[in-house]
């Protein structure tokens, strides 16, 4: 198995659009070699490779779609009645991250 390094950390980042500090790239490195060497345990238990993977946590889960029916909403205007700011048909909310 490849290990991470920190050029791979670095681009990930950079992927999800942030950098990393060096100190910060070091902490994720280690976090990933705690990762690796827990997997190496788990694939230590004899008989793993035999065992289905589960689909879901319950034995019995069962479920049923329900139909997809269409049916009248309210009109924009009714549903935007109540809110405090609008912009045309968007609702104004307050910034909840900076």
């Amino acid at each position: 198995m490849k290990k991470f390094t920190s050029e791979m950390v670095d681009d990930y980042a950079a992927k999800l659009l942030f950098s990393l500090t060096a100190e910060e790239n070091k902490m994720v490195l280690d976090e990933f070699d705690v990762v690796d060497k827990n997997i190496d345990i788990i694939n230590e238990i004899e008989g793993l490779s035999e065992i289905e993977p589960m689909t879901h946590t319950l034995d019995d889960f069962a479920f049923q779609l329900r139909a997809d029916e269409a049916t009248v909403s309210i009109p924009v205007q009714e549903a935007l009645r109540n809110a405090a700011k609008t912009e045309g048909r968007e609702i104004e909310i307050p910034k909840a991250v900076d």
